[in-house]
């Protein structure tokens, strides 16, 4: 499959330790990771018309990533 945008590692690429770290400490953090990384595939997939939605669905999605997007920072920023 083709590179994937948004992906955790570029949007927080000086925190990679920290959400690896997290990520195995902190089973909230971890599944909070792998929500972003399922709704981000399946934006992407939208996106890329291998799976198109309706234009609604797919705008939802994106707020939903930007959610997660947020309560990830946040939750990097208190540790």
């Amino acid at each position: 499959m083709s590179h994937v945008p948004h992906e955790l590692a570029e949007e927080f690429p000086t925190q990679q330790d920290l959400i690896g770290r997290l990520a195995a400490e902190d089973a909230a953090f971890a599944a909070l990771a792998g929500e972003y990384a399922e709704i981000n595939q399946r934006v992407h997939l939208a996106e890329t018309y291998e799976q198109p939605l309706e234009e609604l669905a797919e705008h939802q999605l994106r707020k939903k990533r930007v959610f997660l997007k947020d309560e990830i920072n946040r939750r990097l920023a208190q540790a």
